[in-house]
């Protein structure tokens, strides 16, 4: 199927996309963990590949992947035109995904990815008791004020 808009309006859409302040993904996360009464997160930490969330006294970065542009095996799908443009594309942001995780690792962080779509009520509360035994690894051995209820 022939893209209905032209080049330029095409690559002005696809501009317009944010890479933070996601409404489906980032904001709705920020939403849950506030809900969960789990906190010590920042957004925006100057963390290496600037995590979507840190919690920078546990050391864990999470970062909430769309489904899309990283290229999710369950919903992640190639557009059929300019196909050859969208393989590099995502390829190299799974090429980065995987550089962020090791550097982070090598500075000492624990690294947490959910896929957009285990954002879903479905799959909620298994994230969010992902995302609260990781925090509770890390913290075992450094007390501080971070509260998870």
């Amino acid at each position: 199927m022939a893209d209905v808009f032209t080049k330029a309006k095409r690559s002005e859409v696809m501009s317009a996309i944010r890479s933070t302040g996601n409404k489906s993904t980032e904001m709705k996360l920020a939403a849950i963990l506030r809900k969960a009464r789990i906190t010590g997160w920042r957004s925006k930490y100057p963390a290496p590949g600037r995590p979507d969330f840190a919690f920078p006294r546990a050391r864990v970065a999470v970062f909430v992947d769309g489904c899309f542009w990283h290229c999710c095996p369950k919903h992640g799908n190639l557009p059929k035109e300019n196909r050859l443009f969208w393989q590099k594309k995502l390829s190299s942001n799974k090429k980065r995904d995987r550089l962020v995780n090791q550097t982070l690792r090598r500075a000492g962080w624990q690294v947490v990815r959910i896929w957009e779509h285990a954002l879903s009520k479905k799959e909620l509360p298994r994230r969010l008791a992902m995302i609260s035994n990781k925090l509770k690894q890390c913290l075992l051995n450094k007390p501080h004020k971070l509260r998870i209820s």
